[in-house]
């Protein structure tokens, strides 16, 4: 591959004149594919991207087929079970404190939901199973495959250049999608035109204002060179959600240290501790119940916005 050839210089999205930057440098450290990108931000109003990056032909080089959320619904469902023994006692409140992804959802009646990034289609067999009407977009071919096999209707192609739905959504969800788009100010102005006036939007992202993005820098496993083409904070994701249409009603802080465990695993295999490096990285999908252990310290990190990641509930901006 002739990765200078796939590679383009892109503006800021929001119009702003060019005075980018650079923060750092950095490179796949998941499936070690060749590039080394830059992370920029602008002065004007702060967002953070990628950049030069990968065109959307040459950004499919970067999705091998074993890319992790191929493999599953993109969001692991199972990090939101409880011990059993409290689960069956306390419930209602293990449920709330408990959802370490914090893919809450909002107060919306069941209806008709889509997916945007919905890879094989976990999540749309746990809504569908709960008597919603689902259906997805996956960029992935043979990611959508899979969810397409198990019965539902996924747009197979990019979100900014889907089509309208055949009926108004009461829900839009995105696990760790926005920062995957190339125009994601079009696929959000899009949207706005397909759900309710009463629907809700409900996003993950991750957080570049939390610590680990300042202490790893380049070695924060969240960047996710260069599949990330944007690093949201608070601010900027408001900002941007804005523009397109949308207005943040809350956001809810990730109460896991999944990422940082990580981004230490990344670090100490970059200083030559191979072995260990990579059991960290691997510790957040292999710990099984032993990450409740580090509840208590991620929940109070999360009360100041400074976990890795986030949750947001957005309306069509009236």
């Amino acid at each position: 591959m002739n990765l200078s050839a796939g590679l383009e210089d892109v503006p800021c999205p929001n119009g702003c004149s060019s005075n980018d930057k650079i923060l750092l440098t950095g490179h796949d450290l998941h499936h070690d594919l060749p590039g080394d990108f830059n992370v920029v931000k602008c002065q004007s109003c702060k967002l953070i991207r990628t950049n030069p990056r990968p065109n959307p032909s040459a950004m499919s080089f970067y999705y091998p087929d074993d890319y992790s959320p191929y493999a599953s619904g993109g969001d692991d469902q199972s990090t939101l079970q409880p011990i059993n023994f409290f689960k069956k006692i306390f419930t209602p409140l293990v449920r709330h404190l408990f959802a370490f992804n914090t893919n809450i959802l909002p107060p919306v009646k069941i209806g008709n939901m889509l997916e945007i990034g919905c890879a094989s289609g976990d999540f749309l067999q746990h809504m569908a199973d709960k008597g919603w009407k689902v259906e997805g977009v996956e960029f992935s071919a043979m990611a959508a495959s899979k969810a397409i096999n198990k019965g539902y209707q996924v747009h197979v192609g990019s979100l900014e250049n889907a089509s309208f739905p055949k009926q108004r959504l009461d829900l839009i969800v995105g696990w760790m999608v926005l920062e995957h788009l190339h125009d994601p100010i079009k696929a959000l102005t899009n949207m706005q035109k397909w759900i309710k006036l009463d629907g809700y939007f409900v996003l993950s992202v991750p957080n570049a204002a939390s610590f680990e993005f300042n202490l790893f820098g380049n070695k924060w496993d969240a960047l996710q060179l260069p599949n990330h083409l944007y690093h949201f904070t608070p601010t900027t994701l408001r900002d941007i959600l804005f523009a397109s249409g949308w207005q943040i009603e809350k956001i809810y802080y990730h109460r896991t240290f999944s990422s940082f465990i990580a981004s230490l695993g990344c670090l100490l295999r970059a200083r030559g501790y191979t072995n260990l490096g990579g059991r960290l990285i691997n510790f957040p999908w292999s710990a099984g119940r032993w990450i409740y252990l580090l509840f208590p310290i991620a929940w109070i990190f999360s009360l100041f916005g400074q976990t890795g990641a986030m949750t947001v509930w957005a309306r069509v901006r009236q």
